[in-house]
Formats: C-alpha cells, structure tokens, sequence
C-alpha cells in the first residue's frame, strides 16, 4: 500500500521530479531548487521513512517505492513529469518507467546503475540493514557507506560540502535505512525497461564516481533508445551536490528541449 510522500514543490513550468540518494532525504537537492525553480517546477519526494514522510508497511521493495512516487504525483496534479534520480532514487525512477511509463515525459539517471546487485553488494546490503535494525543508529553507514558518497577533489577543496552531507547521513532513521537496504538488495535489472524507453534520457556520473562507473553509466546509455551521457568533473557519487552548477545547466538544457518538442 502506498504511502503519501512528503514532498517540496516549488517553481512553475514543465514539472521536474527529483528522486533522491541512499541514505539521504530530499535536502540533497537544495542546490537544484534554488537553481531550476525559474525554469521549470521542481518536486523533491522524500521517499518512505526519510525526511517527511513515513515509512508505512509492507515488504521492502524499490517498487513500492516507485508506486509511492506515483500516487504522490497524483495527489500534486501532476499527469507527466521529467524524473530524475541519483543512485537509490534512480532505481526507483527507473522502476516508475517500468510500472507507470505514461507519467514519465522524460528520465535523468546519475550515479546509479541498471544492474542487480553483485552477491557481495547484496550481501553488504543485508549486514548493514541487520545492524542498523540491531543497533538502532546509522554509525555502520557513516562507517561504510558516507566514505564512498563523494570524490577525492569535494574532499579537499569543499569540506562544507561533505560535512553537509555527513549531517544528512546522520539524520538517516535507521530502521527505514534498513527496508530501504532491503529494497534495493531484492531489485532486479532495468536494463530490459531502458531498452523499451519511449522518451529522451540523461545520464550522468561523477568522473570520480567510487559506487558506479563510467562504464556502467554508458552502459544505460547505450541501453537507452535516446539518450545523452555526460560525465561530471570533479565529482563523486552525488555529482548534483558536489558540482551543482554543471548538473543544473545539463538538467536545465534537457528539459527545455523536452518542452520545445511537446510544442
């Protein structure tokens, strides 16, 4: 059963859904609100159990999530949006292409994969989950998970940056940090749903990306009927965080297109 997301809603236009990182909330895309808002509207789901919105009942699944995100759109009056996501949230994004394609007018993927999960990720997954049940904070994610959320050059020269998001790591609630885990451990690949796109794509990846490769952002890619790749310099896993500005532009471009088209 779906649940009624919390979601920021600002700006007018063409509507941009942005579906946000693991273990983060919707806070991450403050720098895409304050800088797409006079272009387009821009929506910021928290996704079940993060930020505001509950996180309900139910078997830990990226579907429900996507189904989530749908029955929110819904409740906003929105019949077709451009959905983005980074890495988590782009698994559900591409899962809402799989369950409900005609809400999605266009589709932004960075730092995210259309793979299942290795053995070994799956596996690390369902320890990490284990103990933020068992221990009830999120000290394995700053342990294992923040290390890897941003590239060496944010490291050194934006230390606000990563202590930002060092800050929404721990505000994480661990029990829903756990189903989210669960969720992505038990998806599929999306490989199959990006080959039957109907509508242009962007895919983007921090050069400095430790969690997904370039290699594996082309492979969506090439995957994909229509789309761009663009690789971001100088940033890691959360390339919209770490280099908003390019992020914003290529987001930005991508979108005005869509609406020159539907002319």
């Amino acid at each position: 059963m779906s649940v009624q997301l919390y979601a920021r809603d600002v700006g007018i236009g063409t509507p941009l859904v942005l579906l946000h990182a693991f273990p983060l909330s919707s806070a991450m895309w403050l720098d895409q609100r304050a800088g797409l808002a006079a272009r387009c509207r821009v929506i910021t789901p928290d996704l079940r159990g993060f930020g505001g919105s509950p996180l309900g009942a139910g078997e830990p699944s990226v579907d429900a999530m996507a189904d989530d995100v749908a029955a929110t759109l819904r409740g906003l009056g929105v019949t077709r949006a451009v959905v983005g996501g980074a890495s988590m949230g782009g698994y559900v994004a591409m899962a809402l292409c799989r369950r409900r394609p005609d809400l999605v007018r266009g589709l932004v993927l960075a730092g995210t994969r259309a793979s299942a999960d290795s053995d070994a990720a799956r596996e690390r997954r369902l320890r990490q989950a284990e103990r933020l049940d068992r221990d009830g904070t999120v000290q394995v994610l700053l342990d294992e998970v923040l290390p890897h959320l941003v590239g060496p050059t944010t490291l050194r020269q934006r230390p606000l940056v990563y202590g930002r998001v060092r800050g929404l790591v721990q505000s994480a609630p661990p029990h829903a940090a756990a189903w989210a885990q669960r969720a992505m451990a038990a998806r599929g690949p999306a490989f199959g749903t990006l080959r039957e796109l109907g509508v242009p794509a962007l895919v983007m990846v921090g050069a400095e990306d430790a969690l997904t490769t370039e290699d594996e952002a082309r492979a969506m890619a090439d995957a994909l009927p229509d789309a761009e790749l663009l690789v971001v310099p100088k940033a890691g896993h959360l390339c919209a965080v770490e280099q908003p500005e390019p992020f914003n532009q290529a987001v930005a471009e991508f979108t005005a297109a869509l609406a020159r088209t539907a002319r």
